[in-house]
Formats: structure tokens, C-alpha cells, sequence
């Protein structure tokens, strides 16, 4: 451990040190995050950590600042009139007895200066610009260390960003980063790490490796979160319930609402996985159930994609047509209609056709009904996870306020066809964990859809919409 980077994180109290060590360790438990100050009163570190579990750095979080003005006056007055350089200075004053009662927090940041290789110095970028922090400043370079001041809370409409760049460079710190630990910025997060870079040569390798490490970290969060809302859609959409016809109205309710309540569970495996995924608590998501709206009827297997798919299966020529006519005869006048009094030419088209289809023909003559998951319900579905996972994508271990699965208007899932894979996963109940009966992990059939809905929500998520 004493050949890691040891970074120190420094700065007035109430900044956001913490805050910062979370989100860059994605460990929301790290330390204590209050709106009060002095939360923070002794030095807490972590390692950070490579994807493969390489440790590569050690991060200090330390107390705030408290009293800057009395510190440098005790500074000079232990100095007097003697040309001490920066650190003789400080080591005087650890030495000293104020160092261990009237400014022990001071003593403890200083402390642990002398003993790491750089310093992110934190500033709440909404603050007024005050001498207090430049008093601050003055004291961190006496420790003859690399100092990288850090501008947090960008993100506030109330930033003052530019007043803070330009009183940095006043006092020849132009080596500035802006990164916001609430709302998270992937691109602002790789800055950071080139900053040091270029401060710290003689760890410009693991630094290197962070970098590109926490780059393909990125890639693959996405990949995966994709994957997640993919293998919801496909389980959803291919959700069938067969419902006898003779159920009374009570018991057709009953049968109705366990049916959603299925989708509900499912879609909240969803969003457990997801958080996992990015490494949050579920306090972090303000979930409403699903509002199915007595679910959907709509869609059963004689709607037109149906019939095109069963069709094509059957073939060409007439009799694909006459076995779809049947289909399409019995739709419409149910049992009523009978198979006896169909041409034979239509009778052999249909009992040639596939297993499946002459499965759900026989069912729709006898009276059952399918149950399926509305379109609407399926683009709600979309939108909601979509918008769970661009929040995700951009948020801070250290936010506290719990995100809302209020779903963002998206075109490319309230208008417009439905994916093809998730059409066609209208037509293989054997794609759906939901059909428990005869769900097929192994289907290769699905398994390849899944990756097509994967690649064309990841485009999305890398689109216009990423930024």
C-alpha cells in the first residue's frame, strides 16, 4: 500500500470531500454526506480499484478547514523572522501545542499533506470567492505538493465557475478541473485523472491504466444496462396467459390482475438489477408500480403480423392463402364457425400448419381467450427503464435525493413500429420467463433477439439522448 498513489483530499468544510470520494469510488456508504458542516472529523481512505480488482490508488478524505486565518497567523508567528521553507513551517507547527488542541483539525489535514504525493483541493464552486480560501491555498502549497483544485457543484445553476478559475490563476494554480459529485460526468471524471497526470509523472502508468480502465468500465455499464431493458422487453412482449371463456367476472378479474401484478415483479427485478448494476441502494429509486390498465386483449394471434408470420411459415401459393383465411374466419366468428364447414382444401392448409398455431386455432374455437401485455404498456415499460438508466448514467454516489421512475418523453419509443425484435417476440411465448410452462433459455432464436434489441437500445443510449 505504500507504493500506491496516495492521493489526499483537502478543502473549507461543507465542499463536498466525501461526496467526491464516493462517486469516484461508487461506493455510496463511504463516509457521511450532511448538509452541515464539519461532518467529516478524522482521515478516511480507500483504495481505488482497477475492474479487475488491482489496487491503484489510495484516497484520503480529510476534516474541513476551519480556522485558515488563525492558522497561517500561527504560521508566521512560529516562523518569526527565520527563512524556513513550506514544510519546515508546517512541521513546526504540528509540533507546536495549538496543533493538538485549538486547530487539531487543521493539524490532522496537514498531517497527512506531508505524507501523500498530490492534494485535490475542493471548492464548492457556488460559494462567493473569500480570503478564507485563499488563505486556504497559501497554507496547501507550504506542504510541497502537487495541488489540483477541484470546482464541485458545476452542474448548480447558481456556479460561479469563471470567478473561480480566474482567482485560481491569480495565485498560479491553472492546472483547474470542474466535476460535479452529484450529477456525474464520465468525460469530467477522465479530466480529472489527465490532470494529475500531467502533475505526477512518476505515476503517469497507473494513472494511464485508470483511465482506460474506467473508460471501458463505462462502455461495458452501458452494454449491460441495455441487455437488462432488452431481456424485459423480449420477457414482456412475449408474455401469453390463456384465459378460459367461462370464467365468471369476478374470477376474470382475479385472473387479470395476477397476470399484471407478474409484469409489475418482473419489471422490478428490472430495476433492482439495474441499481446493482450501477452500484446503488434501492433508496436511490422513488418506485411507482406499473399502471396496467386491464392489461390487453388486443393483441392475439390473429392480428396481421401473426397471420404474415404463420403464413410465411406455412409457405406460398393457395394454400397459405386458404389456411389464413380459416384463421381469419374463425377470428371473426369464434367457435361458432367450426371446422366442418370449411372447403378440404382449407381444412388440410390449416392441419398442416405449425404445431403452435394449431394449438391457439383449437384454443380460440373452445372458448379461451389470450392475455397479453398492451403495446402501450410495452412502450411505458421502454420509457421508464430508458429514463432509469440515462439517470443512472449521469448520477453521483453521493446524490441524495431518490430519483423518480416518471418516465421523459422519448420519439423513439412513444412513435413509430415497435423494435422487430420485440414484435417479434410478440409470436414466441417461448421466449418469455413469464410463461414459466414453456420458456426456453437455450433458444438461440432468442438469445440473437436479444442482442438486436441490446445493440439498438444501446444506440439510443449513446445517441442524442447521452448528452
Amino acid at each position: 500500500m505504500s507504493d500506491l498513489l496516495k492521493i489526499v483530499v483537502v478543502g473549507h468544510t461543507n465542499t463536498g470531500k466525501t461526496s467526491l470520494l464516493r462517486t469516484l469510488s461508487r461506493d455510496e456508504f463511504f463516509g457521511e454526506v450532511a448538509d452541515e458542516p464539519a461532518t467529516t472529523r478524522q482521515v478516511e481512505g480507500m483504495q481505488l480499484l482497477l475492474s479487475d480488482g488491482e489496487p491503484v490508488m489510495v484516497l484520503l478524505d480529510t476534516p474541513g478547514l476551519e480556522d485558515p486565518d488563525g492558522v497561517l497567523d500561527l504560521l508566521d508567528r512560529l516562523a518569526g523572522d527565520a527563512r524556513f521553507d513550506g514544510p519546515e513551517r508546517i512541521r513546526r507547527f504540528l509540533a507546536s501545542p495549538e496543533a493538538g488542541t485549538l486547530y487539531e483539525q487543521e493539524a490532522k489535514v496537514l498531517r497527512q499533506m506531508l505524507q501523500s504525493d498530490a492534494a485535490i483541493y475542493v471548492i464548492d464552486s457556488t460559494e462567493q470567492v473569500l480570503g478564507k480560501y485563499r488563505e486556504e491555498l497559501t497554507i496547501l502549497t507550504y506542504c510541497a505538493i502537487p495541488v489540483l483544485p477541484m470546482l464541485n457543484f458545476v452542474a448548480d445553476p447558481g456556479s460561479r465557475e469563471a470567478e473561480w478559475r480566474e482567482q485560481l490563476a491569480r495565485v498560479n494554480l491553472h492546472a483547474v478541473v470542474a466535476f460535479d459529485t452529484v450529477v456525474y460526468d464520465e468525460i469530467g471524471e477522465r479530466r480529472l485523472y489527465e490532470k494529475l497526470r500531467t502533475l505526477l509523472d512518476r505515476y503517469d502508468e497507473p494513472l494511464r491504466r485508470l483511465i482506460e480502465d474506467r473508460r471501458r468500465h463505462g462502455e461495458w455499464l452501458r452494454r449491460a444496462a441495455s441487455e437488462y431493458l432488452a431481456e424485459l422487453l423480449i420477457d414482456t412482449a412475449a408474455c401469453l396467459r390463456v384465459v378460459p371463456g367461462d370464467l365468471d367476472a369476478t374470477k376474470l378479474r382475479e385472473r387479470i390482475l395476477r397476470n399484471q401484478d407478474d409484469v409489475r415483479q418482473r419489471e422490478q427485478r428490472s430495476v433492482d438489477a439495474l441499481l446493482r448494476l450501477f452500484r446503488f441502494s434501492d433508496a436511490h429509486y422513488d418506485h411507482h408500480g406499473l399502471p396496467l390498465v386491464n392489461g390487453s386483449w388486443g393483441m392475439d394471434l390473429f392480428n396481421p403480423d401473426a397471420l404474415k408470420y404463420y403464413g410465411l411459415r406455412m409457405g406460398g401459393g393457395a394454400a397459405a392463402g386458404a389456411a389464413t383465411g380459416a384463421a381469419v374466419d374463425a377470428a371473426t366468428f369464434g367457435a361458432t364457425l367450426g371446422l366442418g364447414t370449411l372447403s378440404g382444401a382449407a381444412i388440410g392448409a390449416l392441419l398442416g400448419t405449425s404445431l403452435p398455431m394449431r394449438r391457439r386455432i383449437w384454443g380460440r374455437l373452445h372458448g379461451l381467450s389470450e392475455w397479453r401485455v398492451s403495446d402501450e404498456t410495452l412502450r411505458l415499460l421502454a420509457l421508464r427503464q430508458m429514463t432509469l438508466i440515462r439517470a443512472l448514467l449521469r448520477r453521483g454516489h453521493a446524490a441524495q435525493a431518490p430519483l423518480s421512475s416518471k418516465a421523459d418523453p422519448d420519439d423513439r419509443w412513444t412513435r413509430g413500429p415497435l423494435p422487430a425484435p420485440v414484435r417479434e417476440a410478440r409470436l414466441k411465448p417461448q421466449w418469455s420467463r413469464l410463461n414459466p410452462d414453456v420458456f426456453d433459455p437455450e433458444r438461440g432464436d432468442r438469445q440473437l433477439a436479444v442482442q438486436r434489441l441490446t445493440d439498438q437500445i444501446l444506440a439510443d443510449l449513446v445517441g442524442p439522448h447521452a448528452e
